[in-house]
This record gives C-alpha cells, structure tokens and sequence, in this order.
C-alpha cells in the first residue's frame, strides 16, 4: 500500500501538469506549482496521517483513505476541465489555482497512508530506525517506479484521462480489497462509506464527459487544427493555449501571421528572387515558412528539428505535410540537434521554438547561438521569432546575447513595441556580415506590415544595460513578461 499510495501521488503530478497545460500552458512557473502545491500535499498528508494514527487505529481508516484518495484521483478530470475553462491564460493566479485543484487533496489523502502503515508494523520503539527506513524506502521506490513509468510509458501510449482514471480505479480497488480483508480478519475495519463508492462512479463518468480540449494528445502538447471559415484551405494548429502556426493548405505563400511574414521578409531579402536556400528551422509547428521557402525558391533545402513527434503526426495527418530530400523534418531537441549540424553549410537558421509563450532556455543563450553560428555560411543569417512584453527585459537580453555573438543584429518589430507601449512578437535578425535593413524594410512595405528595421545607435539604447544569457544563467521564464 505504501509503494502504491506513494506511486499514485507521483502519476498525479506528472500526469496533472498535463491536464491544466491546455489551460495555462507549460511554463517554468506551471511546473513550479505542480510540484510546489504536491510537495505541500505530501507533507500536510504525512504530518496529519502521523497524528490521526496515534490517537486511532489505523485500520479503520486505511480503506477509506485509499477510496476517498483514488476517487478524488479521477475526479480531477473532471474538476480541472470545467475549471479550466474559466482559468485560461497563463497568468499567475490561473496557474495557481488549476495546479491546486489538480493535486492538493487527492495527494494529501494518500501521503497520509504511509505514516498509518509505519504505526502498524512497530513492535516496539527499538524497531523504529529500521520500520521507517524500510517503508520510506517502500514509497520512494513506488515515487520512481510511477515517475519512469508514467514519464517513458504511459504517456507515450495513453491520454492523460485514462492515466488519471486507470490510476484511481486501481487504488479505489485496492482500499476495497483491503477493506473486505480486514472485515474478515479483524473488527476493527470500519464501514466504508457508500459515498466514496458513488463518488469514484460519478467521478468516472464525469471525467469521460468533461469537455477535452485535445483533438490530439501529444508528448508535450495538447493539439488541434481549427479551420479557417474566411479561407478555404487555412487551417490553424493550436497547441494548448496558443494560435502556434497558420498553414493554407491551398496556397503556400499565404502567410497569416504577421511575425512569420516578417522572418520571410528576411529570407526575401537576403538573398536573389528564387535562389535556393539551404535552411535549418529550430521548431516546427505546422511548419509554415519551410513550405513557403519549398515554393517560393524551389530547390530550398529545408531540415526541421522539431521535439514533439506528435505534432509532426498532426502536420502529416491534418495539415498535409508531406516530407523529402528537400524538406525533412527530424524529431528530437533543437539545442541537440544543433550540435549534429555540419559547421559552415547554412544559409539560414530561423528560430521559433516554443515552450509555452517562452523560448527553451537551452536555446537563447550564448553556448545556443554560438552552435548557430557554427552552423552558419560566413554571410549566414539567423532570424528568431520572439515574445515578450513591455517591459521586454526578456527581448533586450536576447538581443544583448545575440550581439555577444553576432557582429550585427537588428530588431523587426511594431513601433509601439520599440517604444515600450506594447509587446507581442518580434524578430531579432544576427549575422557576421552586415545585414540588408534597408531591402528588410523594403518587402516589409511591401507586404504592407507596419514593422520597422530598429539597429545601430537606436538599437543599441533599445537594449541598454540588459544582461546576457549563458547556460550557466539564463532566467528566460523570470524575464519574459506573459501579459503587457
């Protein structure tokens, strides 16, 4: 009982930041709370489990505690759902309170188990060092056991309702069985309430009519395509919270968000109409501008890193990717996959890999974009998509670190977004050589985006003492502001 009460805390929280990413996104402070809120649960649950079973016996209360904790389990699902689609948005107090409703007290109820089960085996105080030792190793073995199972196995294979409700259903099973055990070995098992039953009944049916915001349950992500009713063939993958990428099945140069027609405004300019490109994208989404290099300059050769093998399963499936020599897409970590790179073959590295609203740490700092210089032609050019907003402390300090690197570096966005009045994307620009402004700023008129090319002295005051990131101390997640 102590390795599966202890194993089931750990499958909730891994599996219950899963349930509220739809919700809140996956940020450094979802994970923080998770876990801040299941490491509170854990130690109320001990403390309060200790007490209660020194003034009674445990026997009574063991069955009851595993129904009431697996019940609760499932119901999660259900609260977390209809809770969270009053709590989306990645701001602070949603993030707290979806992660409080999706671990506090199912995790609490079996953190009490353990200290129960360490009562009943003492024989006698002498008996205390190796009682305790022996079930606190019992319970962190059944913490890991859950943790590699649920993190290398269960993800992979099942939704995180199934994980959720499978989970519950065995511990609610198991505080049955032991319940009928000690009615027939002892009188001191109490009467289980029918209650529990008809919660955990409830609760199941509840978690499999909860509204499920996935149409497709990724490794990291929460997916679903929404069609374009404005447009024949657009269509728009939102990944949890976030609109991540817009494809027109149709048109391939049809490109609706503003920030990627600014990255293809740089691939527009930094090279003569129709030329091939060779081309390496960290992050894929719907990949958007490999599709659009692949018809605009046939003969790109385009290579995708991309973390999420399901995201690429709903490009293939729901957004007609279709993959070549020419285009090729791998599955695994852009800071990796950067390292694998051939030095000196690249045309163009673009950047627009996302973890919630933030850029991957392992990605923005110095080591990160000395491998993308690496990976750079001598007259290479590196465009990075970019969120924040005012005060930008997260966009300055890229561009500080960029310049660390770079020898020029220029800034695309709005005007009200220089001047600090508001945020949203940006697009900073890096290369060795001296960068074209004046045609970047050309085809973004001619787009008709109001963007303006910020560098030099004007570039240099928008950035101002800001701090370089290194892999040593890169406080991405600190810096970016989620909301202006």
């Amino acid at each position: 009982m102590t390795f599966l009460a202890s194993g089931a805390v750990l499958v909730l929280e891994i599996a219950g930041l899963r349930l509220i990413a739809p919700y809140v996104g996956i940020t450094l402070q979802t994970n923080t709370a998770v876990i801040g809120f299941a490491l509170a649960a854990i130690a109320v649950g001990a403390w309060a489990g200790g007490a209660v079973a020194d003034k009674r016996d445990p026997r009574g209360l063991l069955a009851p505690l595993l129904v009431a904790g697996g019940a609760l389990l499932i119901a999660v699902v259900p609260l977390v759902r209809f809770a969270g689609a009053l709590l989306t948005g990645a701001a602070a107090g949603n993030v707290l309170l979806l992660a409080a409703v999706a671990v506090v007290v199912p995790a609490a109820l079996l953190s009490a188990v353990p200290p129960m089960i360490v009562t009943l085996q003492l024989g006698s105080l002498r008996e205390t060092g190796s009682v305790v030792g022996k079930l606190s190793g019992i319970g962190t073995l059944g913490g890991i056991a859950a943790t590699f199972g649920t993190g290398f196995v269960l993800v992979a294979v099942l939704p995180t309702t199934v994980i959720l409700v499978g989970t519950g259903l065995v511990v609610v099973a198991t505080g049955i069985g032991l319940w009928l055990f000690l009615r027939r070995r002892s009188t001191a098992a109490a009467r289980l309430p029918g209650a529990l039953l008809v919660l955990t009944l409830a609760g199941t049916g509840m978690a499999v009519v909860a509204p499920d915001p996935c149409e497709e349950e990724t490794t990291y992500h929460c997916a679903r395509v929404v069609a374009d009713p404005e447009r024949e063939g657009g269509r728009t993958l939102v990944l949890d919270t976030l609109r991540h990428s817009y494809v027109d099945l149709d048109d391939p140069t049809y490109l609706e968000f503003e920030y990627v027609q600014a990255i293809a405004s740089v691939t527009d300019a930094i090279a003569p109409a129709g030329d091939p490109l060779s081309a390496l994208h960290l992050g894929g989404g719907g990949v958007t501008l490999p599709r659009y290099l692949a018809e605009v300059r046939p003969g790109t050769q385009s290579r995708v890193l991309e973390v999420d093998a399901g995201v690429l399963a709903v490009d293939r499936d729901l957004l007609d990717l279709q993959t070549s020599a020419d285009l090729r897409v791998d599955v695994g970590d852009a800071r990796i996959g950067l390292t694998q790179e051939p030095a000196g073959g690249r045309d163009l590295v673009v950047g627009d890999a996302f973890g919630g609203l933030s850029v991957p740490w392992q990605l923005a700092t110095v080591e990160a974009l000395g491998l993308v210089d690496r990976a750079l032609t001598s007259d290479g050019v590196y465009a990075a998509n970019l969120i924040d907003n005012p005060p930008l402390d997260f966009v300055r300090a890229e561009l500080a670190t960029m310049g660390a690197v770079f020898d020029h570096v220029v800034l695309l966005a709005r005007e009200p977004v220089v001047e600090g009045t508001d945020g949203g994307n940006v697009v900073a620009v890096a290369s060795r050589e001296p960068l074209p402004a004046a045609a970047i700023t050309a085809v973004l008129a001619e787009r008709g985006l109001d963007w303006q090319v910020v560098e030099g002295d004007e570039l240099a005051a928008f950035v101002a003492d800001a701090p370089v990131l290194t892999d040593d101390l890169a406080p991405v997640d600190q810096l970016l502001t989620l909301y202006g």
